[in-house]
């Protein structure tokens, strides 16, 4: 059984961290003393992180870049991986990308000049997950030994008669570098030379570490992962499937232990072991797959149709169409197991036939979660999703066992759990439209553009408000004549968040139902007109306008092919309190570190650990600038400065929390107007 089938079985039977050294480069010369020598150059990718490749399409992620100075030798043929790369529709950018998990070995075959030779590279390239992109740069010389042939011989030495005419140009090309190297400076021209420029360019982590206090990506990442999956467990507790075990199982804890103390005990143990199985569960899904592969599961075209056609199948058996159920066999050969077995253990499978016996109602919903949890590229989500989703489910069993009266006010199993089954099955139908949208992406169908998407959600939303009013009903139900407050309230909500998102159909942002909905790009019919534009894409000039202005300089670290920089900006800078803000009171900058525009000359620095670095590009120069002056290495990353180029408050990264953001902004600009007010301070 191939690992995607075995992961559709474990949907269905029980159903991202930011990490700095995400890329790590190892070489080698193979063939020495031979006539056919080559370099090898082996990536290893941490988990969850993809690496675009060399031939990654313009307009995506930055492509990898080796660059090779030969000395002694020259390349016999082009550059080449030992496999080939994963290509994936990205569908916010409209292209397929390129890109490598784990482990990639580029190969340059070789022909030595001479007996000895050597190569020096210099790497730069891209390595992303669902968190964010960082910049991946190394340099190393790999020296090796060849046997030379007559012919190549010969061409050597005519090459070093030509090298030796242009000696001349060389050596003050030499000088010029050495010049750079020297003064390792990146500072503004002579042109700046009328304002001071000292602090423009020095290392200020010491002042942002004292800002930053906020939690982690990572934590932050985990956290949703686990209060998703809570729940996502309150929702399967309301189901037929698993809210009449409840006093069942109580009832029975409660009469087997004439000593209440334990009832509880076992009760405990029950609610222990629920949590144990879907823990486990979720572990062995991770350690079958590994974070990455999960990733690649939940991104793949393939995998997003045949997702769609089961969440179709599970709303359709929610709606009544048929009963979905596990074979019988599985849940009596566990219950036989726990009559069979005695104390602890019998507990146990009676806590693994609870799971099996309610997967018609729960499957759905672990295997959302599951999915969900594999897209955060974090290798414990998967664990973390499941005890949220079982510590609920777990949660009634000890309570009621500790407080027994409360049984008595609980709600009696009835019809309004068949309007729970049915409700999920509006909610799947919905979901199951987000999967479709990936593959008519990645394919180009454009059967799916943003605009018929709303207007499927308007058309499931609007009925489910109906069905909760009782204008219609499914074959397996009685109709009603009376609802109660509560059934009628969740109707209007529905109907109102049918109208909420009628705007949509002529562009609106929509901003609630973003991360759903197919990118703004697909959208025929487009009235919206709202945007944050940056004043410069210089830094230099940025601190130039500041300073004139008396405004903060607010950078925005970004990328062509940063995926979360677009959201940010979709997300974000489209609400009209941040866009105002920004304009009225910050000289913006955005600065692209992919940017593959070629600098006047090549500048040569120095990065932490001494190692020498040549930057060729603007983005490389602006790549070099995050990491040296704020030690972050991350888009989009955010950071406020004041007219001396030192920072007013700390950083802020990938979160699309408006709140947040506005937040941010306003305490920097609080402090930079402070620090006006006050210069001996300063």
């Amino acid at each position: 059984m191939n690992k995607f089938a075995l992961a559709f079985l474990l949907i269905i039977s029980s159903l991202s961290a930011y990490c700095t050294d995400n890329v790590s480069w190892t070489y080698s010369i193979k063939g020495e003393n031979t006539a056919t020598p080559s370099l090898e150059m082996t990536a290893t990718i941490a988990n969850g992180y993809h690496l675009y490749a060399i031939d990654n399409p313009e307009g995506g992620g930055m492509p990898l870049n080796i660059h090779m100075d030969f000395k002694n030798c020259v390349p016999d043929g082009k550059l080449f991986p030992d496999h080939k790369p994963t290509v994936t529709y990205n569908d916010i950018f409209d292209v397929n990308e390129h890109y490598f998990s784990n482990k990639v070995t580029y190969i340059q075959k070789l022909k030595a000049l001479k007996p000895e030779f050597s190569i020096q590279v210099e790497i730069q390239g891209q390595v992303c997950n669902d968190n964010g992109c960082a910049q991946v740069f190394d340099s190393f010389t790999a020296n090796g030994k060849g046997i030379v042939s007559v012919a190549d011989e010969n061409k050597q030495k005519n090459a070093d008669k030509a090298e030796e005419k242009e000696a001349s140009l060389v050596q003050e090309e030499t000088e010029m570098m050495d010049s750079l190297q020297a003064t390792e400076s990146l500072l503004p021209a002579a042109d700046n030379s009328n304002v001071d420029t000292s602090d423009w360019w020095r290392n200020v982590e010491t002042e942002l570490n004292v800002f930053n206090q906020a939690p982690s990506q990572q934590e932050r990442s985990l956290l949703y992962i686990f209060i998703a999956g809570f729940i996502g467990g309150l929702i399967a507790l309301v189901t037929p499937c698993v809210w009449p075990m409840i006093p069942m199982t109580v009832s029975f804890f409660l009469k087997q232990n004439k000593n209440r103390a334990k009832a509880v005990k076992s009760a405990a143990i029950y609610g222990v072991s629920i949590i144990v199985i879907y823990v486990l569960l979720g572990l062995c899904v991770t350690a079958i797959f590994g974070a990455s592969a999960l990733n690649e599961l939940a991104t793949s075209a393939g995998f997003n149709i045949a997702f769609f056609i089961l969440l179709v199948i599970f709303a359709i058996s929610f709606m009544g169409g048929f009963e979905l159920t596990l074979p019988a066999s599985w849940s009596n050969k566990i219950d036989s197991k726990a009559d069979a077995t005695t104390g602890y253990i019998s507990i146990f499978f009676m806590a693994f036939t609870l799971s099996l016996v309610s997967f018609s109602c729960t499957g759905p919903i672990i295997g959302t979660l599951l999915v969900e949890a594999a897209a955060t590229s974090n290798f414990i989500s998967p664990a973390v999703g499941m005890f949220g989703f079982a510590l609920a489910l777990a949660l009634p069993f000890s309570l009621f066992a500790i407080f027994p009266n409360l049984l008595k006010s609980a709600p009696k199993s009835g019809s309004w759990m068949n309007t729970v089954k049915v409700v999920l099955g509006f909610l799947e139908l919905a979901l199951a439209l987000k999967f479709l949208s990936v593959a008519d992406l990645a394919y180009g169908w454009h059967i799916l553009d943003r605009e018929v998407f709303i207007a499927l959600w308007i058309v499931i939303f609007g009925l489910l408000g109906v069905y909760l009013l009782g204008k219609i009903s499914f074959p397996h139900e009685t109709r009603k004549e009376n609802i109660g407050i509560t059934r009628f309230m969740l109707a209007a909500l529905s109907l109102a968040f049918s109208i909420y998102m009628l705007p949509g159909l002529w562009g609106a942002p929509l901003k609630s139902i973003s991360a759903f909905t197919p990118p703004i790009t697909t959208q025929d019919f487009n009235l919206y007109d709202g945007s944050v534009h940056a004043i410069t894409d210089d830094f230099d000039e940025g601190m130039k306008l500041a300073r004139e202005s008396g405004k903060p300089l607010l950078i925005d670290f970004s990328g062509f092919g940063c995926v979360n920089c677009r959201k940010m900006e979709a997300a974000v800078w489209t609400n009209p309190e941040v866009k105002d803000i920004i304009d009225k009171n910050f000289i913006l900058v955005s600065l692209m570190v992919d940017d593959k525009t070629p600098l006047p000359a090549p500048i040569v620095v120095t990065e932490k650990g001494g190692k020498k670095r040549t930057l060729r590009t603007v983005g490389e120069k602006w790549s070099y600038l995050e990491r040296s002056k704020f030690g972050s290495n991350a888009q989009p990353y955010y950071v406020v400065l004041n007219n001396d180029g030192k920072p007013v408050s700390g950083s802020y990264g990938y979160n699309e929390n408006i709140s947040s953001y506005l937040n941010f902004l306003s305490q920097a600009l609080k402090k930079f107007k402070l620090e006006k007010q006050l210069p001996s301070e300063k």
